[in-house]
Formats: structure tokens, C-alpha cells, sequence
């Protein structure tokens, strides 16, 4: 009678515990609300809509593609392209005719120096042209007193002696001007205005952009103060870094693309136009050389770089036109078209050449996808999956 009581109240407790107001009731099934829309990753579009958004389809197909040897490397700013501004004396900045980031073409001013060794060498010159001219003067005076037969032979050699030393006096003044950085012109000019200023114009040595100006107004300058650098950056040089085995198959001339972290899925095209003659004993590598046109400056020196070198040899590869292929995040993918169902594929591309991108898994041959009008159905993709979220 015990046991049979103590097994009665254990179930009333039980039947309590469930109908107690206070107990959280289950959770309901979710609702399938995906009968009848698209699967996840695919938009459904009618032929009239994929014609209204400018669908257009190819096929995966196998493309002659050159063989590629790849390897890392760095942009560099050519060192023909590259000069340094500075002044072999010491001086004064009285102005600075540029800014930073400012082209500027060569022989344009870039500032105005003020330097004692100019105003000495400016006053040296143009005492040394006086007494050329006294002497030229004298000179001759004293054979024209030869020619009437009233002059002395002492006094014109003494007067032709006296002109030679004015003029190797003038000469050295004036190579002293040339030594300071004046030119033939600036040098023509200095000797017609007579003007004692001890300024002188540095010009720039090359055309290029103002990469540097390490000065300011008032500032002292010396031979070993770098004032500015310029750099020419419409053509770069990528150096990458291959190994002692891959030697053999890199020649000069070669095609070469690069591609930068800064703009995704775009080429850089170059040649390649040196390979280092010494192998590092450490990393077992040589530097390949290559010549990039950079005339809209949007590489720049310093930037890392991916360096395809295009290789004699070709191969067959499943390749897709270089549009199919878009960026989703840090994946790529297509949109594969199966009648009126636009499916998306993550695939995982090789090697660009010609407008067309390697595909080295995702896709198979003869598939048809999307080459036109994938980046609209990206974005209808996108408002899919939110509105999927809203719902639920």
C-alpha cells in the first residue's frame, strides 16, 4: 500500500510540474517558408527579365594559355628617374617656389638659395670682367701708339701681358659661377645687369613629382642636406625574387603582368629588362627585372606585387572570359546559367592572359555562365538573402 501511494504522488507532482502556469512552454516549429522560392545562391529570372537586365552567356572552354612562373616583388622608382636636389654650399632657403606632390618640369625653379659663396663669387666676376676691360682698353692704346710711331715696344708687351692675366682672371671667375651652379645663360646674364645679390635659383634636374622637400623657410642648407627629391614615376621598375631552378626559362622581353592588392582583378602590364647575374647565396634566388608603364600613376614605389612572368612555353586551361568572374568578399565566383535559374558557383581562378581567367576548380567544360549582367544579379542575390533574413 506504501509503494502504491509513494508511485501516485510522484505522478500527481509530475502532472503538477507540467501544467504549472509559471513552466515555459516548448518552442513551436518554425514555419517552412522556403516552398516555392529560389534555393539559396541562385536567382530565378523569365527570359523577357534576363533580356531587361542585358544578360549575356558564354561557355567554360579549354584556351591555349602561356605557362607562368610566378613570383613576389616590390615597385621601385627607377634611379634614372630619380634625383636628389641639393646645393654644394652652404646657404640660406630664401623662398620655395613648389609643394609637395606639385610636377614640375626640368630646369624649372624650385627655390631661391642665399649663399655667401655666391655674392663673393658674383663681386670676383664682375671685377675680374673690369679689369679685363681696363686692360683690353690699355692694350690698345699702346699699339696704337705703336702704329704712330710715338710708342714703346716695353710698354705694349707689358700691356699685352697685363690683358692676358685679366682675362685667365675673368675665365676662372666666371668657371667659379659655373662651379656654383649658373649656366652659360644665367652666367651671360650676371655679366650684362651687373647686379651683386648672393641668391641663385636651384631648377629642377629632371621632370617629376615633388616626393620630398625636407626644408623651410630661413633654414641652413650644406653639401650633405638632401632638400628635395623628385621622382618620375611614369615607369617603374617591379623586382621580384625566382629561384636558381627557374632561371633557365626567364629571358629578356618577356611579358610580364602585375597585379597590386590596391586594385583587385586589374593587370599592370611590363617587360622584363634585367635578370641579376649573382644568385643569393642565402635565399637561392636572383632578382627578374621588369619595366612597367605607370603613365596614370596608380602604382606607386614601395607597393608589393604579384609578378606573372609569361613563359615561351603554352598549355592547354578551362578558361572563362575574364568578366565572368566577380569578387564576393574574399571569394571569387560566377553565375551559372541552367535555364532560367542563374546558379552562383565560388570557383578558383588561375592565371589572366587576352580577357580571359584560368579556372582551375568550380566549373566544368561547356558550362554556360554569365558574362554580362552577373554584377545585377550579385546585387538581386544580396536582396534575396536580406529579405530571407527579414522574414524569418
Amino acid at each position: 500500500m506504501i509503494n502504491h501511494a509513494l508511485v501516485l504522488i510522484g505522478l500527481l507532482a509530475l502532472a503538477g510540474l507540467r501544467c504549472s502556469p509559471d513552466a515555459a512552454p516548448e518552442p513551436a516549429p518554425h514555419p517552412d517558408t522556403s516552398a516555392g522560392s529560389p534555393s539559396a545562391g541562385e536567382v530565378r529570372l523569365a527570359a523577357a527579365s534576363a533580356e531587361l537586365v542585358g544578360i549575356k552567356l558564354a561557355k567554360a572552354e579549354r584556351h591555349e594559355c602561356p605557362s607562368v612562373l610566378k613570383a613576389m616583388g616590390r615597385l621601385r622608382a627607377p634611379q634614372p628617374r630619380t634625383a636628389i636636389v641639393s646645393y654644394a654650399f652652404s646657404g640660406r632657403i630664401a623662398h620655395i617656389h613648389v609643394k609637395q606632390g606639385d610636377w614640375v618640369e626640368k630646369r624649372q625653379p624650385l627655390l631661391i638659395l642665399e649663399s655667401a659663396d655666391v655674392g663673393e663669387a658674383k663681386s670676383e666676376f664682375y671685377k675680374a670682367i673690369a679689369n679685363r676691360q681696363l686692360a683690353a682698353a690699355n692694350l690698345e692704346r699702346e699699339r696704337q701708339l705703336m702704329e704712330d710711331g710715338i710708342g714703346v715696344k716695353k710698354n705694349l708687351l707689358a700691356a699685352e701681358a697685363e690683358y692676358k692675366v685679366a682675362e685667365a682672371t675673368a675665365e676662372a671667375a666666371e668657371k667659379r659661377l659655373h662651379v656654383l651652379g649658373f649656366t652659360e645663360d644665367e652666367v651671360q646674364k650676371i655679366a650684362t645687369t651687373h647686379e651683386v645679390s648672393p641668391t641663385i635659383d636651384l631648377d629642377a634636374p629632371i621632370a617629376g613629382k615633388v616626393v620630398a622637400i625636407n626644408c623651410v623657410l630661413g633654414e641652413m642648407v650644406d653639401a650633405s642636406t638632401e632638400i628635395m627629391r623628385i621622382v618620375d614615376p611614369r615607369l617603374l621598375w617591379a623586382d621580384a625574387e625566382i629561384y636558381e631552378k627557374d632561371i633557365a626559362a626567364v629571358q629578356l622581353g618577356q611579358d610580364v603582368e602585375i597585379a597590386v592588392p590596391a586594385y583587385p582583378g586589374k593587370l599592370f602590364h611590363g617587360k622584363v629588362s634585367y635578370i641579376e647575374d649573382v644568385v643569393d647565396e642565402q635565399t637561392r634566388t636572383i632578382t627578374v627585372r621588369a619595366e612597367v608603364n605607370n603613365e596614370d600613376g596608380e602604382l606607386k614605389p614601395g607597393m608589393f606585387a604579384d609578378v606573372s612572368i609569361l613563359l615561351a612555353q603554352t598549355s592547354q586551361h578551362l578558361a572563362v572570359p575574364a568578366n565572368a568572374v566577380l569578387d564576393d568578399g574574399q571569394e571569387k565566383i560566377v553565375f551559372v546559367a541552367q535555364g532560367e535559374r542563374f546558379v552562383r558557383r565560388r570557383v578558383e581562378t588561375g592565371h589572366a592572359h587576352g580577357g580571359w581567367i584560368q579556372i582551375l576548380a568550380g566549373l566544368k567544360q561547356g558550362e554556360t555562365l554569365v558574362v554580362e549582367g552577373n554584377h545585377e544579379l550579385k546585387s538581386k542575390l544580396q536582396e534575396q538573402v536580406l529579405h530571407a533574413g527579414h522574414v524569418h
